[in-house]
């Protein structure tokens, strides 16, 4: 069962999925902005064209760690309540598309590329362990000078969350885990599971519809553009030794979270189950939980207007 998980963490954890001119004053101070990020890489020109979903201003900027170049994306007004998000496993920031709009109406929303899979964040040396990977995401919460954060994370990015927040407990205010891998328990076996393994041990474009039915509830209702740097960056993807790492939290550290926690799955969700929500009603003394209808594992995307709705009730 254990060795099941590991290769879906290897495998999957699928979630889904005009910049502004005037300088940052406060948060310029200790943050590159990414002049214009051009390549001729085609996995980067289809991110581009992905973040074009984006139906807000952004500003995209580079942020020097000591691991490498953090790209993250802002938006929403300089002085609201900030808020991070956290996609999931090889989606990237991109991923949140349907649901920027709403999120960044009142917050300060910050998307962070995480370095490790395909994206606009580069890794310099060996950043493979979780302690290291924590510390990379405190420097870039230093250098945007954010103190006090809510956490969104999705399907990796929900373990990635529950990790940020054990470490920064003075500064998390909330978080929202939308179908988090690996996190309550071990992802269960199943022909949805082997679909996705057979697929990622040798990616075709044939293939990609199959697999995506195998997460989403409406694959239709995906932007085209977004599928397409979807598939580049499956072929992209690297096996890494973090992924060793990722397995369930002991109760005991959950029990430990005191902020307010959602916990969100699909009705069609084969990375979780209901089982899962008991799980956090148990370890979390203030959760809240629910199954959204017709939505699979891309819950953000398959019923994204109540799941905006659902985390901005959350956050207010």
């Amino acid at each position: 069962m254990k060795g099941i998980a590991y290769l879906v963490l290897l495998f999957i954890g699928l979630s889904a999925c005009s910049s502004e001119s005037k300088p940052e004053s406060k948060e310029d101070a200790d943050v590159k902005e990414a002049e214009i990020i051009v390549s001729n890489s085609a996995y980067e020109k289809a991110y581009d064209k992905a973040l074009n979903l984006w139906n807000v201003s952004y500003d995209r900027r580079l942020i020097q760690t000591a691991y490498g170049n953090a790209h993250v994306i802002a938006a929403g007004p300089k002085d609201g309540e900030v808020l991070v998000l956290l996609h999931g496993m090889n989606a990237s920031s991109t991923m949140w598309y349907p649901n920027i709009e709403a999120l960044s109406r009142k917050y300060r929303v910050y998307a962070i590329d995480f370095l490790l899979e395909p994206g606009r964040s580069e890794k310099v040396g060996d950043v493979e362990t979780t302690a290291k990977i924590m510390n990379w995401y405190s420097e870039i919460f230093d250098s945007l000078d954010i103190e006090k954060f809510a956490l969104v994370g999705a399907s990796r990015g929900g373990w990635l969350a529950l990790n940020i927040a054990l470490k920064e407990k003075e500064n998390v205010t909330k978080i929202a885990l939308l179908s988090p891998a690996q996190t309550l328990s071990w992802i269960p076996p199943g022909k949805d599971l082997l679909s996705n393994l057979i697929y990622t041990a040798k990616p075709k474009r044939r293939n990609l519809r199959k697999v995506l039915k195998t997460v989403s509830s409406n694959v239709d209702n995906i932007e085209q553009d977004f599928i397409d740097q979807y598939y580049l960056g499956t072929l992209e993807a690297k096996i890494n030794k973090a992924f060793i790492e990722m397995t369930p939290f002991d109760d005991s550290e959950l029990k430990t979270i005191n902020v307010p926690v959602l916990v969100l799955i699909g009705d069609d969700d084969f990375i979780n189950k209901e089982r899962n929500l008991g799980k956090a009603r148990e370890v979390f003394s203030n959760v809240e939980t629910k199954v959204v209808s017709k939505a699979g594992h891309f819950l953000s995307m398959d019923q994204s207007d109540e799941v905006n709705q659902l985390l901005l009730d959350f956050l207010r």
